[in-house]
C-alpha cells in the first residue's frame, strides 16, 4: 500500500498502552480525545482493556485548553467540543501522544520516502534518487542529507530517528552546519 493511502492512526495505540501501564502506578489516568470513539485510532484489544479498567477515564470529544500550576503542574483544563463545558482535573503529569506517522506525503516524488513515509538520510539516501532507484555514483555522505542534493531532514520524519524532542532539536542544529558544509560556507 502506498504511504499516501494508508490509514493514519495518530497517537491512539501509544496513548492506550501508556494509559494502561500508568494505571498500575497511579489512582487515576485520563485519556483526552477529540473524537467520540477510541476505536477510530486504537486497536480493539486496547479499547477493551481501557473500557474495563476502573482507573482509566476517557474524556471523549474533549481538548486540553489550559494547564495550571506555579512551577509545577497542578491541573489540566479540558473543554467538551460539543457543549463548551470546561473541566479542571488535578494532575501532576501530562503526556501527549499525537502519533508516529510522518506527515511527508507532500514530499512524494521530490525526495525518497520509505514504505511508511519516513525520509531516509545519510548512508540510506547516499545511493538513491527520489524514486528509490540506486545510483552508480554515491553522493557525499552527510548524516541528515536526503536523496535530493541540498535537502536535509531532521527530527521525527527521518527514518531511524529516536522520536524525542531533544534529539530533534539537536538534529536541527546539525542540519544547519551540514547545509553550510554543503554550500561551502
Amino acid at each position: 500500500m502506498r504511504h499516501g493511502a494508508r490509514r493514519h492512526r495518530g497517537g491512539g495505540n501509544s496513548a492506550g498502552q501508556a494509559a494502561v501501564f500508568l494505571s498500575s502506578l497511579v489512582s487515576q489516568v485520563y485519556i483526552v480525545i477529540r473524537g467520540p470513539d477510541l476505536n477510530k485510532d486504537m486497536s480493539r484489544y486496547l479499547v477493551d482493556q481501557i473500557d474495563h479498567n476502573p482507573r482509566v477515564n476517557v474524556l471523549r470529544c474533549n481538548e486540553i485548553r489550559e494547564v495550571q500550576g506555579d512551577g509545577e503542574l497542578r491541573a489540566v483544563v479540558t473543554e467538551d467540543n460539543r457543549t463548551g463545558e470546561r473541566r479542571s482535573i488535578q494532575a501532576r503529569a501530562l503526556f501527549i501522544f499525537i502519533g508516529a506517522d510522518p506527515n511527508t506525503g507532500w514530499l512524494a516524488g521530490a525526495i525518497q520516502l520509505d514504505d511508511r513515509g519516513f525520509i531516509p538520510t545519510g548512508l540510506a539516501a547516499q545511493y538513491s534518487n527520489t524514486d528509490g532507484h540506486q545510483l552508480r555514483t554515491p553522493r557525499q555522505a552527510m548524516t541528515l542529507a536526503t536523496s535530493q542534493p541540498g535537502v536535509f531532514a531532521a527530527g521525527d520524519v527521518r527514518r531511524g530517528s529516536v522520536k524525542r524532542v531533544a534529539s530533534a532539536v539537536g538534529e536541527g542544529a546539525m542540519a544547519i552546519s551540514q547545509v553550510h558544509a554543503y554550500f561551502g560556507a
